[in-house]
């Protein structure tokens, strides 16, 4: 499943980065690319997009 979010409060790449590492940790097969130019989040996983929309907003983004 290919999921992609928009995630503006990811603004530096000092964000995608920890946001990237944040949700290989709780999901390490998923195929993540984080964009902080485009403000989006790409995730391949088998885990639900349910699951990667709480990682993302407990690690203090929001998603529009």
């Amino acid at each position: 499943m290919a999921l992609k979010l928009r995630v503006p409060s990811l603004n530096t790449p000092e964000a995608a980065k920890s946001l990237k590492e944040t949700i290989l940790t709780s999901e390490p097969d998923a195929k993540v690319e984080v964009d902080p130019q485009s403000q989006t989040v790409t995730v391949e996983s088998q885990a639900s997009e349910e699951t990667f929309k709480e990682l993302i907003v407990a690690a203090g983004h929001t998603i529009a």
